[in-house]
């Protein structure tokens, strides 16, 4: 099904399908949301980052694991995750990694609340995730920073690839006509902006500068909408904390 739909040129070393709903992506993806959207079942308890490529996504994947799980997993453990894998790792994309290759994955044995991530749209989410109530994490970045980093990742498998790299007015001419992953790029931001506005509580939305001006906010926010506030011990613990900030992944 999905190989029968529109196929184009993009900001990509690879070409991208339209979905039914508007938006581009690479086959795989298409086929696994589609699975998602068929097989997923969602508790009102589970928590899904929803981002744009090349928007902080590792970055928020690493606060939120280490923000829910920092009871049992204190930060400066020597069995902590991060210590042996990384973000995505701990919080799998849905369309990437859970729902690929013919597989339906075992989730139940995942802690609650179980983590959840994907790059598509507000409209292609999986069907549970909308009727559950479950929270989502939405992170937007700058417009231009966000082709930027898409163009010159798309780059680095471009050359890999044998391919000649996109100029950046070629890149630029894919991101307004939408033609870019998971975009176009107005439609996903202001879908999720929307849900968010309908529904504040169910919808998380944070901008990734102004994420990277106060983290320590952030964080605060992030922990309360994910139902485990900092104690006002841990509060204080922090204020004698040094920052790490300034090792965190913008990726």
């Amino acid at each position: 099904m999905v190989s029968s739909w529109p196929c184009f040129p993009a900001l990509s070393n690879y070409q991208l399908y339209r979905h039914e709903n508007g938006w581009h992506g690479s086959l795989a993806p298409m086929v696994g949301t589609m699975v998602a959207d068929a097989c997923f079942a969602a508790p009102p308890s589970d928590v899904v980052v929803a981002t744009l490529p090349k928007s902080g996504t590792t970055w928020i994947k690493a606060l939120l694991y280490s923000t829910v799980h920092r009871r049992e997993l204190p930060v400066d453990s020597s069995d902590h995750p991060f210590n042996s894998l990384g973000p995505h790792e701990c919080i799998k994309f849905f369309e990437y990694q859970l729902y690929t290759g013919n597989r339906i994955p075992d989730l139940d044995e995942l802690p609650d609340p179980r983590l959840f991530a994907t790059h598509v749209p507000f409209a292609s989410l999986p069907r549970s995730v909308l009727a559950s109530g479950c929270k989502i994490v939405y992170v937007c970045r700058e417009t231009k920073d966000h082709l930027i980093s898409q163009w010159s990742f798309a780059n680095k498998f471009r050359v890999r690839d044998g391919l000649e790299p996109l100029s950046v007015e070629a890149a630029a001419g894919f991101f307004c006509d939408g033609v870019s992953p998971f975009g176009p790029y107005w439609d996903h931001v202001l879908g999720y902006w929307g849900a968010h506005l309908a529904h504040p509580g169910q919808v998380l939305f944070f901008r990734y500068e102004e994420m990277s001006r106060d983290p320590a906010a952030h964080v605060r926010r992030l922990a309360e909408f994910a139902g485990c506030p900092f104690s006002v011990e841990e509060e204080e613990v922090a204020c004698w904390m040094p920052s790490s900030s300034s090792a965190r992944s913008r990726t």
